[in-house]
């Protein structure tokens, strides 16, 4: 059965712009607390954007897949390897970009390594959010195809198992699950180079690192499993019973598994893994509910709905241009020692108009985060106005 769901794309958009809102804060010394990342174990609703994208990915494989299994194996592996590099190269790109950056007052073209004026090397960071996705959907459109919906359920179960047990059998003695006890993080070191990993944790550490991707590839599977269950059921009152229950069930599955492995988005434990399928599931059997059942649409379902037609590129978009307005440098002041600062065109918006409507500037930041919705998805509007999807 191959019954449209509307529910699926207004899930998919609604997570992109939650993606939006979390990744484009005013100021990221101003947020609130729900929608921070956990500074290490912990998930908090910020924790879970990720995890609901790549549940979304999955969802969608249910749709191709069956396309893919009629053209046979070789246009299978064609189609799904292009696909992956093309994502992961998008991703290397997003890094890299805007391929140059102000230096001592001069606008210079940004090398794969550089040293800045203070002498501290750096280079460009190769894995990252696209990348992640790439690997996890390659990993994940294998399994799927080979080993058929009941082999890749078993499959991705053991990979979680396996995960836990790499975790603890090599990371550290004392805590295996910090951040200086995770045995990826050496891995990554090696493979990788401290230089093109990520450093917003004060130490070369890789939160879409090499091994910690093994996980997020069965979020995919699992997005997968729940979306070819709902085409098998149809839009029946059983296949929402059971959604929710699934839902239940693996939240509480995942809540208790992280008593002995904690819930991390940062090394993308097992646990979390279950627990954000879980929630994941939930929340698309509320909404399957909503819009399937009761017929419940409107401007809401609409707003989210742009989004999810150009998925893809609105999230590169909200990542590229920011980067891109930085290279306009407007004055903003004097520093401590006489030095004219600059902001770009987006840190003026904030700055000067967003910055000012409250003294809690946790209200300023959260506004400049709304305006950044509303702005990309003026353009998904007009994209999916003029009929314009632009596929990977």
């Amino acid at each position: 059965m191959n019954e449209r769901y509307y529910s699926l794309d207004i899930f998919r958009g609604a997570t992109v712009a939650f993606m939006i809102m979390v990744n484009n804060p005013g100021s990221w010394d101003h947020i609130y607390a729900p929608l921070e990342h956990a500074a290490w174990h912990g998930c908090t609703p910020t924790d879970l954007v990720f995890p609901f994208f790549l549940f979304a990915v999955g969802n969608a494989m249910a749709f191709v897949m069956p396309r893919l299994q009629v053209q046979g194996n070789a246009y299978f592996i064609r189609k799904v390897v292009r696909r992956t590099l093309l994502i992961f190269l998008i991703g290397l790109f997003l890094n890299w970009s805007p391929f140059f950056m102000w230096q001592q007052n001069q606008l210079v073209v940004k090398s794969w390594e550089w040293t800045d004026a203070n002498g501290i090397p750096h280079g460009i960071r190769i894995l990252g959010v696209l990348q992640r996705i790439a690997i996890a959907y390659c990993i994940a459109s294998f399994i799927v195809f080979y080993f058929k919906p009941r082999g890749a359920y078993i499959f991705g179960t053991a990979l979680l198992l396996v995960y836990w047990g790499l975790c603890f059998a090599f990371g550290s003695s004392g805590d295996p699950y910090s951040i200086t006890g995770f045995f990826g993080t050496a891995i990554d070191q090696s493979i990788l180079g401290e230089l093109h990993m990520y450093h917003g944790e004060g130490i070369p550490f890789d939160p879409e690192g090499i091994i910690s991707t093994i996980t997020p590839a069965v979020q995919v599977i699992f997005g997968y499993l729940v979306s070819h269950y709902i085409q098998q059921k149809g839009k029946t009152y059983e296949m929402l019973s059971g959604l929710l229950i699934a839902g239940l069930v693996l939240t509480f599955i995942g809540l208790f598994w992280s008593l002995s492995f904690p819930l991390n988005k940062k090394i993308w434990t097992s646990s979390f893994t279950v627990y954000t399928t879980g929630v994941a599931i939930l929340v698309l059997g509320i909404l399957i509910y909503i819009v399937e059942f009761k017929h419940v649409k409107g401007w809401w379902s609409s707003f989210f709905d742009a989004f999810g037609k150009n998925p893809l590129f609105i999230f590169v978009l909200s990542g590229f241009l920011p980067r891109l307005l930085g290279l306009i440098r407007i004055p903003n002041g004097l520093s401590a020692n006489g030095k004219t600062l600059y902001t770009s065109p987006f840190g003026w918006f904030y700055e000067h108009i967003c910055k000012n409507i409250a003294a809690d500037l946790r209200v300023g930041s959260l506004v400049y985060a709304f305006s950044m919705i509303a702005f990309y998805w003026l353009v998904a509007y007009m994209l999916n106005k003029r009929k314009i999807y632009i596929r990977v």
